[in-house]
């Protein structure tokens, strides 16, 4: 039996994942256990959960592989600071002395963090190193159930590469192809999540998620000023707009001036039709970039699979695109994209690359067991665990829960659904779940304002059987990972009036556009996850029943946790959340708790007790 653990850590996204005789059978972020969203750190919860699922010590494991090349990033770091000398000498101040602590020595660093798990951990050179970009194309290839692929990650930077182009072929990847740090798309996409008062890391799906609300009118203005993009898609930054190669900021005064406002302060200034007609524009612009990227690849390489990983990859509006427009005839996507799904790469690419171990793609969906890769808990641990805190509860067979929870969910109730082995990536797909009622034309602002705490705007996605995925959308492929957008079909759309259309921004927000107007954003599309039975059996089974009892194989999915705040990963989580928002029930294994029912002293003013993000 071999056993790799992988580990990527210390920029954002902390993870851990393991790996045995090649088979993946745990994953996990480390925010999820410390409740920091985001966490860097080094991801000691995440080993430690990984390690005690498979009943292994860290002694016993045979290789521990980190993401990236340290000494390659910091020669990176070091050549950008020379060749834009004496500009940023405040950043390189600042960032050195962790460099010269922590980040130049990590093998060290990394054995004395592993010898906290074990003592017995005393072989250094069970440490091995992967590159960030070779990470996230195994990450994205060796899981896909495609025998060759052309493999496309993007990202903000790993060690100098921001973009790479590789092809996968049985157990081996060549990279052939890749766009070097500073000019990076993740990072000219950040740059506008800066500029529009979010946080870069975190906050660029809400640029995405408001784009639909804008007019592309500063698309041309970005491609003449900001960029110079080639037809096959590659692409150079003027970094004279751009302050992050040197500075603490994202942007400078030229990129302020050259677009009429100042960036968006979030504490005093709201969102105006400018920030969404801006949100519009720099979306516009990766999705041609993306397109031009995608379809000079399939021409060059002449293979009809695509693979994708990096940060970029999350964009699911873009990759609904590439699907659209038939560039490739199958794409398959990472669903931890980011930098969490690094650690899992770290690993793959050392036992197929180095231990040069064969690889048979799966048969099934995928290698990634649906992405339920996290802790789980018996129904015995969950009760014990709701009694301690005071909960009142009723216990179920499955049959009758299912039955009682798509009941309550019919009548407009919003659940919090906690069941199985939790999610890795960052996307809920139905076992750390809140969910509700499609058809409910409240259920959108509602769950944003009153049990997420965060901007109305914020769209849902929908989870929905996999066998009736296209009698209600424009897409009939598998997307388990809610990383596709499609249209709502025509036949159930509800066409906007005169007067709906001459609405400006978020006022489109109240006009109901199809029969399912919670999934339904403003154009018409919809973040899918498609459901199937083989990999997670119960909620197929809730979506069945609450078909049975409305005709409808969808619910509304979003994640379960407040704006600010990790997706929740144990029953205690789940209680306070469900105790601090307005969720009607909590279904946790075959428990429910209904809101009216639970002792009132133990609710709680959750919202002020999260920084929101």
């Amino acid at each position: 039996m071999k056993s790799i653990l992988g580990i990527s850590a210390f920029y954002h996204d902390s993870a851990a994942a393991l790996l045995i005789d090649g088979k993946i059978i745990s994953a996990a972020q480390e925010e999820r256990f410390t409740r920091k969203k985001h966490d860097a750190g080094y991801p000691h919860h995440a080993v430690e959960f990984i390690l005690k699922n498979s009943n292994i010590k860290l002694s016993e494991i045979d290789h521990v592989v980190f993401f990236e090349k340290p000494f390659l990033k910091f020669e990176r770091i070091l050549e950008t600071y020379l060749a834009f000398a004496p500009k940023g000498f405040l950043s390189f101040s600042k960032s050195m002395p962790i460099w010269l602590r922590e980040k130049l020595f990590q093998k060290r660093f990394l054995f004395e963090k592993l010898q906290k798990h074990d003592k017995n951990f005393n072989d250094i050179s069970k440490i091995k190193f992967s590159e960030h970009h070779y990470s996230h194309a195994a990450s994205a290839f060796f899981p896909s159930p495609f025998k060759e692929a052309v493999i496309l990650t993007l990202d903000g930077v790993g060690e100098w590469a921001t973009t790479t182009l590789g092809i996968g072929k049985e157990n081996k990847i060549e990279m052939i192809k890749e766009i070097n740090f500073p000019h990076s798309l993740g990072l000219l996409y950040s740059a506008f999540t800066y500029y529009t008062g979010f946080k870069v890391n975190s906050g660029e799906y809400k640029v995405m998620g408001l784009a639909p609300y804008g007019v592309p009118k500063y698309k041309d203005l970005i491609l003449k000023e900001l960029m110079d993009l080639k037809e096959d898609g590659s692409f150079r930054l003027r970094m004279k707009y751009f302050n992050y190669a040197t500075g603490l900021s994202m942007t400078n005064d030229k990129f302020s001036k050259l677009f009429g406002q100042k960036r968006r302060d979030p504490k005093k200034d709201l969102l105006t039709q400018f920030h969404m007609d801006i949100a519009a524009s720099i979306q516009s612009v990766t999705e041609e970039i993306i397109l031009k990227l995608t379809s000079s690849i399939a021409k060059e390489t002449n293979i009809s699979n695509l693979c994708l990983a990096g940060g970029v990859a999350l964009n699911c509006v873009a990759n609904g695109k590439i699907l659209k427009k038939k560039i490739f005839k199958k794409i398959w996507i990472q669903p931890a994209a980011g930098d969490a799904g690094g650690s899992l790469g770290a690993a793959l690419a050392f036992w197929h690359k180095e231990l040069k171990k064969n690889r048979k793609p799966s048969s099934n969906l995928d290698d990634m067991n649906g992405s339920y890769l996290g802790p789980s808990f018996s129904d015995e641990q969950i009760e014990s665990t709701l009694k301690a805190l005071g909960a009142k509860y009723e216990k179920f067979e499955e049959e009758k829960l299912l039955d009682e929870v798509s009941k309550e969910l019919s009548n407009e109730k919003t659940a919090g659904w906690f069941q199985g082995r939790m999610e890795f990536g960052p996307r809920a797909l139905g076992a750390r779940s809140i969910i509700a009622d499609p058809r409910s034309d409240k259920m959108q602002k509602e769950l944003n304002l009153k049990v997420k705490f965060r901007e109305s705007f914020r769209p849902f996605a929908p989870s929905i059987l996999r066998e009736d995925v296209y009698e209600w959308f424009d897409i009939d492929t598998d997307s388990p990972y809610m990383l596709l957008v499609a249209d709502v079909k025509k036949n159930i759309q509800i066409p906007m009036s005169e007067k709906d259309q001459n609405l400006f921004g978020i006022e489109k927000l109240n006009v109901k556009r199809s029969t399912i107007p919670a999934v339904t954003h403003v154009d018409y599309s919809s973040r899918i996850q498609t459901v199937h039975k083989e990999t997670n059996l119960k909620y197929y089974k809730l979506l069945k029943k609450f078909k049975e009892i409305t005709n409808f194989p969808i619910l509304v999915n979003t994640s379960f946790n407040i704006r600010g705040e990790p997706i929740v990963c144990t029953v205690q989580d789940a209680f306070k959340c469900f105790m601090g928002t307005n969720l009607d029930i909590l279904v946790c294994g075959n428990f429910i708790l209904k809101k009216d029912k639970q002792n009132k002293d133990l609710l709680n003013n959750y919202k002020n007790k999260i920084d929101l993000d």
